[in-house]
């Protein structure tokens, strides 16, 4: 079900969900949003080992968060060594954080697994298309997104390429300092600029063959369109934001 939603309710949802998180204050409320991210998990399909994956990116910024929020929040301490000082207020605090970093992590994975990439671009040109009256080129910023991300991959496997043929003839990427590994790297960043430019203008004499001339007058193959399930899912997006202003305005 998720996967057929329109993408312009799944950003929707998103935002929604990510302001829930921030506005989020009580272990009641997590509970609400612990419950709402695991219906749609459930519903996506999509296992969780696979959407867990994307958490290891955030493994350092998410320890240094928790460290500062648990040592450097005033409160009452619960045990001291040296300056830092453990408080219950900071304890509190970096519970929250961690749950609200992991949260936003796997909501956000949820709508890229279940979103492709043109569908994510067509629902943003679609949402933002009333910044065209003040002059927002949109269209333009959701084809460089597309662009973009179709590229990542490309980029990824290039550099793997690159990275092996230069080791085969003798370069070492690990051994060294930071000064060593740094110039180390020339070898590899040299050729991958020069491939992802002669891509970029290969691309770009494609588009210019096809005629391509920005938004203007342009129509889609497959134009979005809500349907049933796209109006149930803003009426549970509504239930779910009331309940959590609910219980911040209870708790």
């Amino acid at each position: 079900m998720v996967h057929k939603l329109d993408p312009r309710t799944k950003l929707f949802g998103t935002l929604v969900f990510i302001v829930s998180l921030f506005l989020a204050d009580s272990l009641a409320a997590y509970a609400v949003a612990t419950l709402f991210l695991a219906a749609v998990i459930r519903l996506s399909r999509v296992p969780f080992s696979f959407i867990v994956r994307g958490l290891k990116a955030i493994v350092v910024i998410l320890l240094i968060s928790v460290s500062f929020n648990m040592f450097l929040t005033p409160g009452t301490v619960l045990f001291q060594i040296g300056f830092l000082k453990l408080t219950w207020e900071g304890l509190k605090m970096a519970g929250f954080m961690a749950l609200r970093l992991i949260y936003l992590v796997i909501g956000s994975s949820l709508m890229t697994l279940t979103t492709t990439p043109n569908e994510l671009t067509d629902g943003l040109e679609k949402s933002l298309g009333f910044l065209n009256k003040i002059g927002v080129p949109v269209h333009e910023v959701s084809m460089m997104m597309s662009i973009a991300l179709r590229f990542i991959p490309i980029l990824v496997e290039e550099t793997d390429k690159i990275m092996k043929a230069q080791m085969a003839r003798g370069a070492d990427f690990e051994t060294g300092n930071l000064i060593q590994k740094a110039k180390s790297m020339v070898p590899l960043l040299v050729p991958l600029f020069i491939s992802a430019f002669r891509r970029a203008t290969d691309l770009a004499m494609a588009m210019e063959a096809r005629c391509y001339h920005g938004g203007v007058g342009r129509t889609k193959m497959k134009p979005l369109k809500y349907a049933g399930r796209d109006r149930g899912a803003y009426l549970v997006y509504a239930v779910y934001f009331a309940v959590i202003l609910a219980v911040r305005a209870v708790l």
